[in-house]
């Protein structure tokens, strides 16, 4: 009886170490292998965007990409922007023309995080702390430069309720 314990537990064994090695093996291949490519019609991450009010450790600021806005300036752009606002109810955090609400205005040309068309594409693709959702998974790079385009063409409101911390 205590033979068939014996040889129970050695076959036990011989069946993990079996199971373990063929879990390391899969485990290796997963590893090795490489991200899928995007899918048809989905556009890809955009680089890290190198920005200019960074400070850098010793005046060397690390590697980063240049994004351009490829609807700049485009006025059928900017409208299809607006109505893209709307849609994904941007206008429920910043207000209907982006006047500010819950969220910041983007109207008033006052930017936590940079107001370069990069740093606005930036804070809509990848969000921001306290708030700001990432809307790059759902609205695709084009889709958030479709934004950004409306965004920069928001006039200047011609009452500023707060004063900006900066000086000219």
């Amino acid at each position: 009886m205590v033979n068939h314990r014996v040889r129970d537990l050695q076959a036990l064994a011989r069946q993990t170490r079996a199971g373990l090695s063929l879990l390391a093996c899969v485990t290796l291949a997963a590893c090795a292998r490489s991200a899928p490519p995007p899918a048809a019609g989905v556009s890809p991450a955009p680089p890290a965007i190198a920005y200019e009010a960074h400070i850098s450790a010793g005046g060397l600021p690390p590697a980063g990409g240049v994004l351009t806005n490829p609807h700049a300036g485009d006025a059928a752009a900017a409208k299809a922007g607006a109505q893209l606002f709307a849609a994904m109810n941007c206008d429920g955090c910043h207000n209907v023309g982006g006047s500010g609400w819950v969220g910041p205005s983007l109207a008033d040309g006052r930017w936590r995080y940079g107001g370069a068309d990069a740093e606005v594409f930036s804070s809509i693709y990848y969000g921001r702390p306290k708030g700001m959702p990432a809307f790059g998974g759902a609205l695709g790079a084009d889709g958030v430069w479709t934004l950004v385009t409306y965004i920069r063409s928001l006039p200047l409101p011609s009452d500023v309720p707060t004063e900006s911390w900066e000086q000219p």
